[in-house]
């Protein structure tokens, strides 16, 4: 039985952009898995008129309809009243949701308000779902051959009363999976990565092949298939997935949610390597990218966030005459930063940063988005050079995202000698 589901984000707050709707996309993956298809993605505000009538929309066309958002206890919450008032159905009372909350504000050492009651009425017929992180029960209804789901839109109380409650059961009306699988690429273009691929593309059936422009720099290509077990469907997806990697191994790097700076965690501990970055225009970005890594203290020293050039003389031991001759965003200044931050820490390798972030300072020689990248190990110093585009922020992203790609590449030459 094919079931189509249908997303609706309750909240002002989404509709102005204030936040994003991260609760979509987690819904939607969690769908896809079981093998039921999201044909609809809406977002209202906090107003009954307007809920009410995507409701009914939602409500004629879809086969579960899953609302976030509005189940607070305030008077602009008004997602269970709306629902309700559609499909004629008098709220009442649920004693474990109330008894719940009770024991939430005991626990949290605040009084209940009156108007937190209204958080334990739900329609009649209906299931609540327990929240273990907040106030705010969800429903599950099933109304004819409709089902309807009503969780909070806090993603920290969403989450696991979607992946605790509502995936289950809704697990057991499907009997397919819809299964993806994320391969990922750095230096190289979308056409060309395209280009490559053409003939797989052209004649796709199953799986079927979508290539997508990653985060910063990155390129992705996704190859979805539905069949009755996610085993299965892996076992339809491989051939192709090895084919594609025979064809662009130099610059495939990762699959699903495998990052770049986990990649490069994982292999300085695997092979016994420390590392200190010196960076300029990244500001400490590609440190923090680094920090962000459980585990990463046993490899990582230290980073310097060398901003003047006084401070890459002083710090990096950088050469006053090549600062004047060269200036502090080139070839040579990149390969003595690292050179400089590896030997003054100790460590196995080092790594900089220095560019022209903007959106001021460039010149017809230097333009804005001209980063230098360096890589210095007891063998090796060498440099990169980049030119980015974009925002600040973004050419700032673009070169710590390429200063771990170019770590990346130098370490696995390490793992693997042959491929040197």
């Amino acid at each position: 039985m094919l079931l189509k589901a249908e997303i609706i984000a309750v909240g002002t707050e989404l509709i102005l952009g204030q936040i994003p709707n991260t609760n979509a996309q987690v819904i939607s993956q969690a769908l896809q898995e079981i093998g039921i298809d999201v044909y609809y993605h809406i977002c209202v505000g906090d107003n009954k008129e307007r809920l009410k009538e995507v409701f009914q929309t939602s409500f004629k066309r879809s086969d579960i309809i899953i609302l976030t958002g509005g189940l607070g206890p305030t008077e602009d919450d008004l997602t269970k009243e709306t629902v309700a008032e559609y499909l004629n159905l008098p709220l009442k009372l649920d004693e474990n949701s109330l008894n719940r909350m009770k024991d939430y504000f005991k626990k949290t050492g605040r009084q209940i308000a009156n108007n937190n009651y209204k958080q334990a009425l739900i329609p009649e017929g209906a299931i609540a779902i327990e929240n273990k992180n907040g106030t705010a029960p969800g429903v599950l209804l099933k109304y004819g051959d409709k089902i309807i789901v009503m969780l909070p839109g806090p993603p920290r109380e969403m989450e696991p009363m979607l992946k605790e409650t509502v995936i289950p059961y809704l697990s057991k009306m499907s009997t397919t999976t819809i299964f993806s699988r994320i391969l990922k690429f750095y230096g190289i273009g979308e056409s060309d990565l395209e280009e490559r691929l053409k003939d797989l593309i052209d004649s796709q059936t199953v799986p079927t092949i979508a290539p997508l422009v990653g985060r910063a720099g990155e390129v992705t290509i996704r190859l979805t298939v539905k069949a009755g077990s996610k085993e299965e469907a892996q076992k339809i997806i491989r051939p192709t997935e090895e084919e594609i990697i025979k064809r662009t191994r130099e610059y495939f790097y990762g699959f699903d949610n495998d990052s770049v700076e986990e990649i490069v965690a994982k292999l300085l501990s695997k092979l016994n390597k420390t590392i200190s970055i010196a960076e300029s225009c990244t500001g400490g970005l590609l440190a923090h990218k680094l920090t962000n890594i459980p585990g990463i203290s046993a490899s990582f020293d230290r980073g310097i966030v060398s901003y003047s050039n006084r401070s890459k003389h002083e710090l990096l031991n950088v050469k006053n005459e090549t600062l004047e001759n060269y200036g502090a965003v080139s070839e040579e200044t990149a390969k003595e930063m690292a050179e400089g931050i590896r030997l003054s820490s100790g460590t196995d390798i080092g790594v900089s940063v220095t560019g022209i972030a903007g959106p001021d300072g460039g010149t017809a020689e230097k333009p804005v988005g001209l980063v230098y990248i360096g890589y210095a190990d007891s063998s090796t110093v060498c440099a990169q050079r980049h030119i980015f585009s974009g925002r600040r922020i973004d050419i700032k992203e673009r070169s710590a995202n390429s200063a771990l790609h170019l770590v990346r590449k130098m370490l696995q030459k390490l793992e693997n000698p042959s491929n040197r």
